[in-house]
């Protein structure tokens, strides 16, 4: 499909540039669950994600259409901007200009057309990747692509899925979408933003997305249920801990022994030993020791599976079947689980044969038709030069 075209059909022809962006859906590679739990996570950004097209207006409105969705979303930048249920994706958008007009960012009326490349209710972060693009785009209307600040990026993503769209998430998504360059890991400090970008060459190795195409239907009400087993879990660690620890992940393994209730037992035991996981996981592919790191991404599956239970049966299908494929040295889920999809480690050489397998085996357990996506490590969001 020719954007341009379709922009020029939908907008009209004129005078003004149009530009085009690039916003990367991400995978974390290890560190589950972590994110608002102040340890340690090992995002990537991926080659699948929102594409994004731009030019300027002479009148005060941001006119956003999505080749995705049928409605369009008109906000005139001298009123209020406010939820509405029924503007849907849109309201992404709407709480990106809200917030940049209260920091006091001089926005320009413009018109935005948006294609994406993400499967919605996968768990490839569709929602951060255009919070993200979105706010990059209106940003760049006054500054270069190396002025804008990517933390601040990052931050207002995620105040726009707290306080106007009412996740309660981590920073995690928006924070290495901002931030990701090509073949690179970040292993971002939750707790503090301090990050360090990890070698990800994965010489031989190619990393599959399997998408389970199970939509996420528990992911929001069980991802809430187990943030607060973990606060609850914490606070009795604290009651009896010499020193206080500011989140689950300053905890250690010692610490469980304090904890009598099973659940949160399980709980804080997933938290505590996946985020040394993603220290582990660091090493290893420092050291380019992939099958070591295709170990871990094993174990960090079987710890979501059975002590933070965000699994279920589709999931825990296609990582067994990915498991059993010669050639496949790790899988696990990613993303918050009860669907969406999981990472399989595959050398490049049995990739045909491991989509092949995979997607028979995984539809004669499930009756459900997998998609298997062969993918690369990507910059963050990005202006796309003509």
């Amino acid at each position: 499909m020719d954007l341009i075209n379709t922009f020029q059909e939908i907008y009209g022809v004129s005078k003004n540039p149009i530009q085009r962006f690039f916003s990367p859906g991400r995978i974390n590679l290890i560190g589950e669950h972590i994110d608002y739990n102040g340890g340690y996570v090992l995002p990537v950004a991926i080659n699948l994600g929102i594409n994004g097209l731009m030019n300027l207006r002479d009148d005060n409105l941001i006119c956003l259409k999505s080749l995705d969705f049928p409605n369009e979303i008109k906000v005139d930048l001298n009123k209020e901007v406010d939820y509405r249920k029924e503007d849907g994706w849109g309201n992404y958008a709407k709480g990106v200009i809200k917030f940049l007009l209260e920091d006091g960012f001089p926005l320009k009326g413009c018109n935005i057309l948006i294609k994406g490349e993400l499967p919605n209710g996968a768990g490839l972060s569709s929602s951060a990747a255009l919070e993200v693009l979105i706010g990059f785009m209106l940003l760049s209307q006054n500054q270069s692509a190396e002025e804008i600040d990517r933390t601040y990026l990052a931050l207002l993503g995620q105040r726009v899925e707290n306080k106007f769209i009412g996740v309660n998430s981590g920073i995690m998504d928006q924070f290495v979408i901002s931030n990701a360059k090509k073949d690179q890991a970040l292993l971002l400090d939750t707790q503090s933003l301090t990050y360090e970008y990890i070698p990800c060459h994965l010489d031989g190795y190619s990393l599959i997305i399997m998408n389970t195409n199970k939509r996420r239907e528990l992911a929001s009400s069980q991802y809430n249920q187990r943030r607060k087993e973990c606060e609850s879990a914490l606070e009795k660690i604290n009651q009896v801990r010499k020193t206080r620890a500011h989140n689950l992940c300053q905890c250690s393994v010692k610490d469980l022994e304090f904890l009598d209730n099973e659940i949160e037992l399980k709980r804080a035991r997933h938290v505590i030993t996946e985020n040394q996981r993603v220290i582990q996981a660091s090493k290893l592919l420092k050291n380019n020791d992939i099958e070591g790191f295709g170990a871990l991404l094993i174990q960090s599956h079987n710890s979501l599976k059975n002590d933070y239970e965000v699994t279920g049966f589709e999931l825990d299908t296609i990582v067994e079947e990915a498991l059993k494929i010669k050639g496949c040295v790790g899988a696990r889920m990613t993303g918050a689980g009860f669907g969406g999809c999981a990472i399989a480690l595959v050398e490049k050489n049995q990739i045909k044969n491991f989509k092949d397998q995979v997607s028979k085996n995984y539809y004669e357990k499930t009756k459900i038709e997998p998609s298997l996506y062969e993918t690369t490590i990507e910059d963050g969001v990005k202006i796309l030069k003509k």
